[in-house]
């Protein structure tokens, strides 16, 4: 794969190069590849400046990682104002972590996919009530790029019109002030306070369940349904979950109760299954 991108880019070298998405199941393979050693030599040879990693996973992952491989030289993480304190993510806490190791970041995901750029009536109420030509992106986009030890923030653009409103805020760039700190808390708030499965992907109810259903994963994407009220984005999501990592969907749930039994938030799991499977399924 880098042969084929030095070939396919006409460059020497890279000046940032990273593996790609570690984390759950897939960090092993870097391991069982020894990837690390293979890519730590290339930097010997001067074709890698600067090595580091993307990862979509916890912090006690990331803090794992970076433990074992303090050569990495900066990490690219999911960083957006309404992931800050989701605990399936956990973007404020990756973010402290890397800090601590003090390693640079590169921040994706800074409008969630595009969720941020068309916020829901009351987010969006909050946001021109503050600043009546600054478009939701902006908040989402400055949010991200306001934290101290950012490389740079990867921001997806579709039309011109969308780059031309990141290039008005991001050229003469200007840092969050503590009250538009604020304000994106409060609209993280109101995504927060919408009423959603209390999963906290522990996956106690996944060790034992007969059909090898996603349960947590189900609850992840119903979840970004219940907040965003984007039905694609949450059965992709819903697709990557199941599909994607060889697990069965919430309609092949058995009724048999073994989830329920150990699930330390208490949540009616068969009921809340069916529900999802109507929506993410139909």
């Amino acid at each position: 794969m880098l042969e084929t991108s030095l070939q396919r880019t006409g460059a020497g070298y890279f000046d940032f190069y990273l593996l790609h998405n570690l984390g759950e199941s897939r960090t092993h393979y870097f391991d069982d590849y020894d990837i690390w050693s293979f890519l730590a030599k290339k930097k010997e040879e001067g074709i890698i400046k600067h090595l580091g990693f993307s990862m979509h996973d916890k912090a006690e992952e990331l803090d794992r990682i970076l433990t074992a491989h303090p050569e990495m030289e900066f990490v690219q993480l999911q960083i957006n104002y309404a992931d800050w304190e989701d605990p399936a993510i956990e973007s404020r806490k990756c973010y402290e972590v890397a800090r601590k190791h003090g390693k640079p970041i590169i921040i994706m995901e800074p409008v969630k996919g595009g969720i941020l750029a068309d916020p829901s009536d009351q987010v969006l109420q909050l946001f021109q009530q503050e600043d009546p030509k600054a478009s939701p992106s902006s908040w989402a986009i400055r949010f991200a790029a306001s934290l101290d030890g950012v490389i740079t923030v990867l921001s997806g653009m579709s039309n011109l019109e969308q780059m031309e409103d990141n290039l008005s805020y991001m050229k003469d760039f200007q840092p969050m002030t503590e009250r538009e700190r604020e304000i994106t808390e409060k609209a993280r708030k109101i995504f927060e306070a919408v009423p959603t499965v209390p999963c906290t992907s522990c996956a106690y109810c996944m060790k034992d369940c007969p059909a090898s259903i996603a349960i947590y994963g189900t609850f992840q994407a119903i979840n970004l349904y219940k907040t965003f009220e984007n039905l694609e984005m949450a059965k992709g999501k819903y697709s990557w979950n199941t599909d994607g990592q060889g697990k069965a969907k919430a309609s092949a749930c058995i009724q048999c109760g073994r989830c329920e039994k150990v699930c330390p938030q208490h949540i009616h799991i068969r009921e809340e299954l069916k529900k999802a499977a109507t929506v993410l399924e139909g």
